[in-house]
């Protein structure tokens, strides 16, 4: 006798004559399809979107960078002339700039009687500060009005990416125009190093920070008041990475798998139960008419 390999069917086919078609169990199997229709499109919608994890860790995420970190500053200064207008940057490496001037430029406001400041420069990644004033101006004036609006102050590479909701720009849009015309103004900052890796696996570095900012009224040692719009920033040692993850797709697979034989189970063991009940309800029904 030939060999049948039909012997290893485990899904035994039953003839159509020998089953019974309800009207429950097409209820049950219509809501059961759209349900399983519900549940997939829900995955696959998972699957094909990118989820953002973020963790916390203590290193230095840029070692080439060679120690540095870039800023880029714009500020306005509505009542000081551009010719009084300097960028002084100094920090504990020894670093002590007066009028730094490469990659910024200053445009003149109201009829020259203001001065926008935009400028990019690096700093070392140890504490110091770089600060707005008239420090390198030829002559000092008499009453400098260091009323100002912030318009952008950010550390490192742009990073956009919409689910990423952190303090890249802090400072931005933050007005003093009302302060004290003589006033100095101290902005302590705390710079948290960013990372953010995407799904090819590139990585991008930027910084966070968080601001403090005092108001107060300085005397150089004339008895003069000199203010200056001060940025004192520190690191942080912890860091924080972002990266983008997608579900695998054997988990997708095993979901979908899960869906459907979770499902047709269960709505088979309803109608079973349901078609059980009905038939000895009938044969009750019938029992009490005899």
């Amino acid at each position: 006798m030939p060999f049948d390999v039909r012997r290893f069917d485990i899904y035994r086919k039953v003839p159509k004559d020998l089953t019974q078609p309800t009207y429950t169990g097409a209820f049950i199997s219509i809501l059961c399809c759209f349900f399983i229709l519900f549940l997939f499109l829900s995955e696959l919608t998972g699957f094909i979107a990118t989820e953002l994890v973020n963790e916390l860790y203590v290193d230095d995420p840029d070692k080439d960078s060679g120690g540095k970190i870039e800023v880029s500053l714009n500020i306005s200064l509505p009542h000081l002339h551009c010719d009084l207008v300097g960028l002084d940057i100094q920090d504990e490496m020894g670093r002590h700039e007066v009028g730094h001037i490469d990659n910024s430029m200053k445009i003149p406001l109201n009829q020259g009687d203001g001065c926008r400041f935009e400028g990019e420069f690096s700093i070392n990644k140890v504490p110091g500060n770089f600060h707005v004033s008239t420090h390198s101006a030829t002559a000092q004036p008499q009453s400098p009005d260091m009323t100002h609006n912030i318009h952008k102050l950010a550390f490192g590479e742009k990073l956009q990416v919409r689910k990423v909701q952190g303090a890249f720009n802090a400072l931005g849009g933050a007005d003093k125009l009302s302060s004290n015309p003589l006033a100095s103004h101290d902005y302590i900052l705390k710079i948290v190093p960013t990372v953010y890796e995407d799904l090819s696996g590139r990585h991008r570095f930027s910084y966070q920070y968080t601001v403090a900012n005092k108001e107060y009224v300085a005397y150089s040692h004339t008895g003069r008041i000199i203010p200056a719009i001060w940025f004192r920033y520190d690191l942080s040692p912890i860091t924080v990475k972002y990266t983008e993850r997608r579900q695998p797709f054997y988990r997708f697979i095993t979901t979908i798998c899960a869906i459907v034989g979770g499902t047709f189970t269960v709505a088979g063991i309803i109608d079973s139960c349901i078609f059980t009940a009905s038939e000895a309800w009938k044969k009750i029904q019938i029992g009490k008419m005899s």
